[in-house]
């Protein structure tokens, strides 16, 4: 009995082998056997061919699709599907085996096992938030995939992922985040002039144009400076805009705002007399009169105005010694002569040694009255008849004059002799 097995011996032995080595199919994996594979299958018939190991081959050559069988034959040579041959079983980069590793050839004629290769892949990588990718070769091994970002996003992170063996992507996944600030364009700058007798002038102008570079999303836009419509005085004026996006990036945009006054040649009071004028005095719209001291009477244009060429109308006047004819007939006479050219002050005292007549004149010389005695004339009544004396400055009034403007007087203030008028 030695060397050799016997039948009932063979059969328990390929009882035990087709036990030990009946294969386990996965289900779902879409593999369905056949002898291009060269699946191993239990014996169930118990009758079993007498074992010749005379016979070169015994069981079918294996042919592993997308790898190879590397196979060591107990006859050595090229017997690799003899019985007892044994093959390392293997596949090709970019395919991973599913099966068994290692298959035998039984004396069932068929082999111990069962594999295949199975093309190896990576999950299909996730959309990103406002940005795409785009991969070379899918999601098979060594496909790169290239991330990009819409317009207005940056990327950060990765910038490439590749399929490796494992079947998991390389790197992390990376995100599209807005850093570009928004565009925004402001109004031209603008000149504009004053208004007629104003130092100051509206302007408007439209808002300015904004637009994000991103989602599109303004959120909100500030001004530094007046608002359109506002009245701007002379001179340069800053206007600054600044928008802000969702990502809270900012863009500002700034543009001036130019006043401009229309201004006369500045003019020269008259000699012996002055000028009063509105607004600035020189600027487009404002009017100068011209006024003369007392005991000057004007001469030529009352006024003259700042016209939008920058020039003054008419011409100066100038302000001449006012000739005052005391040798007239009556107090209306010499009255009317004062009509529309100086303010009258008439004083009327019963003697120089009067109190309340010291009194005004002091007054009068130190100008704590609050008059301005440069366009009024004084005329001085002091005295009684028979030594009575009317005069305006050096000329002296004659005696009826003197009466008549007393008895005027007496009509407004009651008392002449008592209190000055």
């Amino acid at each position: 009995m030695s060397g050799k097995i016997t039948q009932r011996g063979a059969l328990s032995l390929l009882l035990f082998l087709a036990q030990a080595v009946t294969p386990t199919w996965l289900a779902g994996s879409g593999y369905y056997p056949d002898e291009s594979y060269n699946e191993v299958y239990a014996e169930e018939v118990p009758q079993v061919p007498a074992l010749d190991y005379r016979v070169p081959r015994w069981c079918y050559t294996l042919n592993i699709q997308d790898g190879e069988a590397t196979c060591y034959s107990p006859r050595g040579g090229n017997y690799h599907s003899s019985l007892g041959t044994r093959c390392e079983l293997s596949c090709d980069r970019g395919f991973r085996l599913i099966g068994r590793r290692s298959v035998q050839c039984l004396p069932s004629r068929r082999w111990s096992g069962t594999a295949y290769c199975r093309q190896m892949r990576c999950h299909t990588l996730p959309f990103i938030t406002s940005g795409t990718y785009t991969c070379t070769n899918g999601v098979l091994l060594d496909s790169r995939c290239d991330y990009s970002c819409s317009s207005g996003y940056h990327l950060e992170g990765d910038r490439s992922r590749i399929c490796m063996e494992d079947g998991q992507w390389s790197g992390g996944e990376p995100v599209c985040v807005d850093i570009d600030p928004p565009k925004i364009r402001c109004p031209h700058s603008r000149e504009k002039m004053a208004e007629p007798e104003k130092l100051t002038a509206r302007v408007y102008w439209d808002p300015p144009l904004v637009k994000d570079s991103a989602d599109g999303t303004i959120t909100r836009v500030t001004l530094r400076g007046p608002e359109p419509g506002s009245h701007f005085p002379e001179g340069e004026h800053v206007i600054r805009y600044t928008a802000y996006d969702r990502a809270y990036n900012r863009a500002s945009c700034k543009f001036i705002v130019k006043v401009q006054v229309r201004r006369c040649p500045s003019l020269k009071p008259p000699q012996h007399g002055y000028l009063t004028c509105t607004s600035a005095g020189n600027n487009y719209g404002a009017t100068c009169e011209y006024h003369c001291d007392g005991g000057y009477e004007r001469q030529g244009t009352p006024s003259r105005v700042c016209q939008s060429s920058r020039q003054w109308s008419g011409s100066p006047p100038i302000c001449a010694p006012m000739k005052i004819n005391v040798n007239v007939n009556s107090a209306a006479g010499l009255l009317d002569q004062f009509y529309e050219k100086q303010r009258l002050l008439i004083i009327s005292a019963p003697d120089p040694s009067n109190r309340y007549y010291k009194m005004q004149i002091s007054m009068l010389q130190q100008s704590t009255c609050g008059l301005d005695l440069r366009h009024v004339t004084i005329i001085e009544l002091v005295g009684q008849p028979p030594q009575e004396v009317g005069r305006i400055r050096e000329q002296q009034l004659s005696a009826n004059i003197i009466e008549e403007l007393r008895s005027r007087l007496k009509g407004h203030r009651e008392g002449v002799g008592r209190n000055p008028s």
